[in-house]
């Protein structure tokens, strides 16, 4: 059961493309993202003074923590995320999103001084191969000097959202250590992440105005619902009983039912190459994880 429940977890992320990125053609990933957080805010703030939080137990270091995993980790990386489903192939940002782990183990190498397995450097070489393949076909006009700048953009947005959401498990898994528990992370992190939001979108001029409509809400509160709160609460209950090394294998239907989502109704293909670099992006990040049981998504 433990192993279905991540699987339908996966699953729920998996269908937020489908809403995601048609919604881009409607509304800024600014606004997107902005509404997303206030909806997580408007759920979880309450939750801490329902369940009575201790708010002094927010020292400097707890704080760095929550800087870090909500105005880094949920609202930057999120905005990055979305940004880049405009720019390039939204299932080559998804893949690449794999090489999350390995952006981990090196910053908790650097921040937590964890010593970095040998199994990283077995792992890593052809997780990078496979992410330089995914991207080669974007890529390869860099060799002409034609290379597109939207093109460009939307690789480094998706290697700020990998960054920004590997220094996230680094920093939660800190916060958890310290004694932090699971709701009181998640409410940390869209708070911070929503009063990032709120001041970025206040200087850009993208707060939700009146011109949007009630069908775009709806759509996004759906989007939250289903990839935020029903597929994280499948995801931690399916955790909670099962090794790191057997939940990493459930965790390899999410690349794959998002890209094959995005394959059917999205018209979103990817070609001999990609796929090659992409079974060996996914399978070097399965890999890492089942033999570095200390990796966390």
């Amino acid at each position: 059961m433990g192993f279905l429940f991540i699987v339908l977890g996966t699953l729920m992320w998996s269908l937020d493309t489908l809403i995601r990125y048609p919604l881009l053609a409607v509304v800024s990933a600014d606004t997107m993202v902005f509404i997303e957080h206030l909806f997580l805010f408007a759920y979880f703030l309450p939750l801490l003074f329902i369940n009575k939080f201790d708010f002094k137990k927010i020292d400097g270091a707890a704080f760095t923590g929550f800087f870090v995993i909500g105005m880094i980790g949920s609202a930057a990386s999120t905005l990055a995320f979305t940004k880049a489903f405009s720019l390039i192939n939204p299932s080559l940002v998804i893949l690449l999103q794999k090489l999350q782990p390995f952006i981990a183990i090196l910053l908790s190498s650097l921040m937590l001084k964890e010593r970095i397995h040998k199994t990283f450097y077995v792992c890593a070489l052809p997780a990078f191969l496979g992410a330089f393949l995914l991207s080669y076909k974007d890529i390869a006009p860099v060799f002409t000097g034609s290379l597109e700048a939207g093109v460009t953009l939307g690789y480094v947005l998706t290697l700020v959202a990998v960054i920004g959401w590997g220094a996230s498990t680094v920093f939660g898994k800190n916060l958890s250590t310290r004694g932090f528990a699971e709701p009181e992370i998640m409410a940390g992190r869209f708070i911070f992440g929503f009063v990032l939001l709120s001041a970025y979108c206040a200087v850009q001029g993208s707060l939700p105005t009146a011109e949007i409509n009630l069908e775009v809400y709806i759509k996004i509160l759906i989007m939250v619902i289903i990839s935020g709160l029903i597929g994280m609460y499948f995801y931690y209950k399916g955790l909670k009983t099962l090794p790191a090394h057997v939940a990493a294998v459930a965790e390899l239907f999410f690349p794959l039912s998002a890209v094959t989502i995005n394959w059917i109704f999205l018209g979103k293909t990817l070609d001999a190459l990609q796929i090659a670099g992409a079974v060996l992006l996914v399978g070097s990040s399965l890999l890492l994880q089942k033999l570095n049981k200390s990796v966390t998504q």
